[in-house]
């Protein structure tokens, strides 16, 4: 995927949409088909780094008729903008800072955590490294995010 792409997997009945920030497209697509696992009739937008995030998230072209994300499922390590530089700008405006955020990354390390949480990530999720492990934890956070909790109106 490259620069200004952005890819869309849709479910039938649309009740959340979700914007992945990968710039990693194995990463991406594992992603994607974890998603496709569980039903939770969510729509998984994917942009490739902190920069695009924030033109899809501004609306900003090619994105003008991007739809509003109700989760925000975000890497840390990426070029241009790092999930932490998206993380904080995300947090201080004010059309976007309620949108939950999970920090989804193959970082453990005590300092990411501890920075993410310091910029208010809602929750710091360690990518699992086998494809098992980690649809059940896509499972896990789909269930949470849109069964258990109740998210803030559009």
């Amino acid at each position: 995927m490259t620069s200004g792409e952005y890819r869309v997997e849709s479910e039938s009945e649309t009740l959340f949409e979700v914007l992945l920030v990968e710039d990693n497209p194995a990463d991406a697509r594992l992603t994607r088909e974890a998603f496709a696992e569980t039903r939770y009739g969510s729509r998984l937008s994917v942009v490739s780094d902190g920069y695009e995030a924030l033109r899809f998230l501004r609306r900003i072209e090619p994105y003008a008729l991007a739809p509003r994300p109700d989760l925000i499922l975000l890497d840390l390590n990426m070029p241009r903008l790092d999930g932490c530089g998206l993380l904080a700008q995300i947090k201080r405006d004010e059309d976007l800072k309620r949108i939950p955020v999970i920090m989804l990354t193959t970082s453990a390390a005590d300092s990411d955590v501890l920075r993410c949480y310091n910029l208010h990530v809602n929750s710091y999720v360690p990518k699992p490294p086998d494809l098992e492990r980690f649809l059940e934890v896509v499972a896990k956070l789909k269930y949470f995010w849109f069964e258990v909790v109740r998210l803030p109106p559009k």
